[in-house]
């Protein structure tokens, strides 16, 4: 299985250090030259390879760490997202009136067509998302949620490399809504430091 981050501000740099605390080697890409964010990915680590977005949307599961408006340009990548995961961990807030009242993952997952799309990663701030997610035997908990129930599971399994506790939500208008901005409020979720604890 191979990785990549698109989008390399804050959140993207957040995921880049979870991967490189566990020696895990992932794609980070901007729609920028790699060189111009080289020296950034070589302070996190040996396993964050900068590369040109054509480059990483080659992997199997793609983080979507880009602002929300800049979503198409991304999706311009591929013609077809066929066989790919995209974990969309964008947020946008207040709610745009062009999402027609769509939970704004489903909205994105219209962009990417033929790829499997996972909610997650997003509702904790990047300098939470960056750290140790182990605090006192308790496992830092993401919520994943997706309209393909058999895409949430390899992203859960990614989670648990992490050192994350994944907690399933259901599909994105479901439990996913308490991960998603709807209109002018927040979903309950959002910015909730949780901890599970191990069994």
């Amino acid at each position: 299985m191979s990785y990549a981050i698109i989008g390399f501000g804050k959140i993207g740099q957040a995921l880049a250090k979870a991967f490189a605390r566990n020696g895990i080697e992932v794609s980070v890409a901007t729609t920028r030259d790699p060189e111009s964010f080289a020296s950034a990915a070589a302070a996190i680590g040996p396993t964050i390879i900068p590369k040109t977005l054509a480059d990483a949307v080659k992997a199997d599961i793609i983080f979507l760490a880009v602002r929300f408006e800049s979503h198409p340009d991304v999706a311009k990548a591929l013609s077809s997202w066929e066989g790919k995961t995209i974990i969309d961990a964008t947020n946008v807030f207040p709610v745009p009136e062009e999402l027609d009242g769509l939970p704004s993952s489903a909205f994105v997952a219209k962009a990417f067509t033929g790829a499997k799309l996972v909610k997650g990663f997003n509702h904790l701030i990047a300098a939470t998302l960056a750290a140790d997610p182990i605090v006192e035997g308790g496992h830092r908990v993401v919520f994943l949620s997706s309209d393909d129930e058999d895409a949430i599971a390899p992203v859960a399994a990614l989670a648990k490399q992490l050192g994350l506790a994944p907690v399933k939500l259901g599909k994105l208008n479901e439990g996913g809504a308490l991960v998603h901005a709807r209109g002018r409020t927040w979903g309950q979720l959002i910015f909730q430091d949780l901890f599970k604890k191990e069994q």
